[in-house]
């Protein structure tokens, strides 16, 4: 089992964002974020110690990004685009921020889309399915064309 760091503090978010917490642990908070008049509860957890641990080949440094019901899918799009560069900024060594749509929702997916993340793979939590979305910082996903060095010599 990978010891799951401890899930990222102070999150800047930006202009206009106010964000605060309502509860925290070691691998997960939650949030209150509110901006021109919405409000949303926002979890952010370690995925290597949160309900997706067992669904892919986990980072100890993965964040899951979970926000909650009701949220207009225009303030969602911003929301997890906002919270995406404060996790990626507060915690270097994250490779992955994970946002997970039940399969089947159109509106949650587009969302995702729109605020840069892509499909990874479905997963079934044994009551419900999903489908996670990541987003990963351009170190991760940097090639190197020079396919005659050889990394490390």
């Amino acid at each position: 089992m990978i010891m799951a760091p401890t899930v990222p503090a102070g999150l800047a978010l930006g202009p206009g964002w106010n964000a605060v917490h309502t509860s925290r642990g070691r691998a997960a908070a939650d949030l209150r974020v509110s901006r021109d008049g919405v409000t949303v509860d926002v979890r952010l957890e370690r995925c290597a110690a949160g309900r997706l641990r067992d669904t892919y080949p986990v980072g100890a440094h993965d964040v899951e990004v979970r926000v909650g019901a009701g949220c207009p899918q225009a303030v969602r799009t911003e929301l997890l685009r906002t919270l995406t560069d404060a996790v990626l900024a507060a915690d270097p060594r994250c490779r992955r921020v994970v946002h997970a749509v039940r399969v089947g929702d159109a509106d949650g997916l587009a969302s995702a889309r729109s605020a840069g993340f892509r499909h990874a793979v479905d997963v079934d939590l044994g009551r419900e399915e999903l489908g996670l979305l990541v987003k990963e910082p351009d170190w991760v996903t940097a090639t190197d064309m020079d396919l005659d060095r050889v990394p490390g010599a």
